[in-house]
């Protein structure tokens, strides 16, 4: 199967390139700033020469759109929104033009475009979108605004021999250096992962194995189109999420954390409270109606595995684990 990934150089990018090339498909790799023989340059706004990579490729799937983790300024926040809106729009043309368009267009979304919600998990079929909830930061509901956008601009491209899905992804966790998973064992691992606020938001995630089966799968039917939400089906709040995380690192104890200190946290990390603070409760409705089965279903276990394969990591880069640090106390 020859795969399509433009903006693929990112951590969910590396993730699918390991895993299809593993699988022995043959992967292309659109970005700005190619190195790897397999990597094609392009610029996400205009059609070029990688668009012989989309012409008789088997699927694309879009992953390009500047990085959720930085401050929200109104500078960094316009950067999401173009990036994504102009790379869905051109790779819909590209694909629009091509002579062999691909059977399938799967395009990164984000749980983020549901609700700050605590009392329903949100699926496909009943979640509510949000944008106008009472008591939020404005600032999340352009968040919403550019989930809606950059959706609408892989659903009003002129495709109609190419079925296209809406990945709405919960937060993948990997075992590799700078990821979410990543970061928050840092924490955790310095005595510092303990609830935020008071801990009640729920936290939506996938295990990066379940990630690269739930594409595939994707990939194989064709009887799926539109959002499809890609998460595992047990979200869970965020004081569990730590304490689970804390007990497969075999940390005893975990600071908690006032909305302030999060602030000032995610000041120093150069991110923002949206990703902490936000209840994200999302299920897999569309995922298990049509019959996939997770591999890692609860959280106690995931994180049991990733901590096993981010020491393996470790060892491998010649940086072996010593165990968690001493927490005062």
């Amino acid at each position: 199967m020859k795969v399509v990934l433009p903006g693929g150089t990112g951590q969910v990018g590396a993730i699918l390139d390991r895993a299809l090339t593993a699988a022995g498909h043959e992967v292309t790799v659109l970005t700005r700033r190619p190195v790897r023989a397999h990597e094609v340059a392009w610029d996400g706004v205009t059609l070029g020469p990688w668009t012989e990579a989309v012409d008789g490729c088997d699927v694309v799937i879009n992953l390009a759109g500047r990085s959720v983790s930085c401050r929200y300024t109104s500078e960094n926040l316009r950067a999401m929104m173009d990036s994504r809106v102009d790379s869905a729009r051109v790779v819909g043309e590209a694909i629009a033009t091509a002579a062999r368009p691909p059977r399938a267009w799967l395009q990164m979304s984000t749980a983020t475009v549901y609700a700050h919600r605590f009392d329903a998990a949100h699926d496909e079929a009943t979640g509510v979108i949000g944008g106008s909830e009472a008591g939020v930061p404005d600032y999340w509901a352009y968040s919403v605004e550019i989930a809606r956008n950059w959706e609408r601009a892989q659903a009003d491209a002129p495709t109609p021999a190419t079925p296209k899905v809406a990945l709405r992804s919960a937060m993948v966790m990997s075992p590799d250096r700078g990821g979410v998973f990543d970061v928050l064992s840092r924490l955790a691992r310095l005595g510092l992962g303990g609830p935020v606020a008071g801990g009640a938001q729920y936290v939506s995630w996938i295990h990066h194995e379940d990630f690269v089966r739930a594409v595939e799968f994707l990939i194989g039917r064709d009887d799926l189109d539109g959002p499809v939400n890609l998460a595992s089906p047990a979200p869970l709040p965020h004081r569990d999420f730590m304490r689970a995380l804390r007990t497969a690192w075999r940390v005893p104890v975990g600071l908690p954390a006032t909305r302030w200190m999060a602030e000032l946290g995610a000041f120093s990390l150069r991110s923002d409270t949206e990703l902490l603070l936000k209840s994200r409760r999302v299920v897999p409705g569309r995922l298990r109606a049509a019959g996939f089965s997770f591999a890692h279903p609860e959280w106690e276990k995931a994180a049991t595995s990733l901590v096993r394969q981010a020491r393996s990591v470790r060892a491998a880069s010649g940086r072996p684990d010593r165990g968690a640090p001493r927490v005062p106390g």
